[in-house]
């Protein structure tokens, strides 16, 4: 037996078999190590489809023309290397367009043409044709006006003369619709009950006769707009009117201040001399001083002050005068 583990043929078997088992674990080890080194590396070559949308670019003699009726943006399909795509999408080193240098006036179907991008990168165009008008341009000058909502104002509250500014604007566009407009509008949204100056830049926009709006480029787009709103107001005098008056009692009130400030619309304001304050006494019987909150004629929307100070004096009416 122990001659057989001598044998040649045998040591030679065994040789073999550890050098497969070698060869076997450094083929795994090393494979190991390649599929973390090449990671990054497959990522970079491996396909990438991505969509985009992109602002479509117009080449025509803006001078002279004006076109309508073309999308602001076309989508681009982009299909390649992930690391090609990738970098394509970022920098967008390329452009879409429409070439319109070589077309007469009227309406017409023209093809999208896109130009930068690496010819390693296939892509399709939607819209790949695009619906063009080209028309006459043509520039003019015209005045803002201001719509508002007078309603919003509160109630005794008066809206002065709007201001704007610019005061007018320049328009351009195809002429068929430059010749259209009526009026350029700043349209203003007041808040409701609405009592202070209001002030905002505004969005302009071009308006028919029937009150359409059109495209046109409006130059400044917006317009600062100015409403002031006030109220009249009116210096009155405090009446008292002493009300529950107890028996045996003789009292004299003072109002402090005796002259109060209301405010109002002009006409209500107007109806009013004297602005009575009545004083509950039930509960005076002795001197005293209290501070009553002034209830409002209709029509007054606020005073200065608000309440009112009053000096009460109560004397007996069966107390007798001393004889000189």
């Amino acid at each position: 037996m122990k001659n057989f583990w001598k044998k040649s043929w045998f040591i030679r078997l065994v040789s073999l078999l550890i050098a497969i088992l070698l060869v076997i674990y450094v083929n795994d080890t090393q494979g190991g190590f390649l599929t973390q080194g090449q990671s990054s590396r497959t990522k970079q070559t491996a396909n990438k489809t991505q969509t985009i949308s992109v602002p479509l670019q117009v080449s025509v003699d803006t001078d002279k023309y004006y076109v309508v009726g073309y999308p602001e943006k076309v989508s681009i399909t982009l299909e390649g290397s992930n690391a090609l795509v990738t970098s394509t999408v970022n920098t967008q080193n390329f452009r879409a367009y429409i070439d319109l240098t070589k077309k007469k006036i009227g309406s017409h179907e023209v093809k999208v043409h896109v130009n930068g991008i690496s010819r390693q990168i296939s892509y399709s165009i939607n819209p790949k044709v695009v619906h063009v008008d080209i028309q006459k341009r043509k520039s003019t000058t015209m005045p803002v006006q201001i719509e508002y909502n007078e309603n919003a104002v509160a109630h005794g509250y008066t809206v002065g003369h709007p201001s704007v500014y610019p005061q007018q604007v320049e328009v351009t566009g195809a002429r068929s619709e430059v010749e259209q407009i009526d009026q350029i509008v700043a349209k203003v949204v007041l808040p409701s009950e609405m009592k202070h100056d209001y002030e905002r830049q505004v969005n302009l926009i071009a308006l028919d006769r029937k009150k359409r709006q059109l495209n046109v480029v409006i130059e400044p787009a917006t317009a600062k707009v100015t409403i002031p709103v006030s109220v009249a107001h009116k210096r009155v005098r405090v009446k008292l009117e002493p009300k529950n008056e107890q028996s045996g009692k003789i009292y004299s009130l003072t109002a402090k201040p005796d002259y109060i400030t209301i405010y109002g619309a002009k006409e209500d304001l107007a109806k009013i001399s004297k602005l009575k304050v009545p004083v509950d006494l039930s509960e005076v019987a002795v001197s005293t001083s209290k501070v009553v909150k002034l209830d409002l004629p209709t029509g007054v929307v606020k005073s200065d002050p608000v309440q009112l100070g009053i000096d009460i004096k109560v004397a007996n009416s069966n107390v007798k005068r001393e004889k000189n």
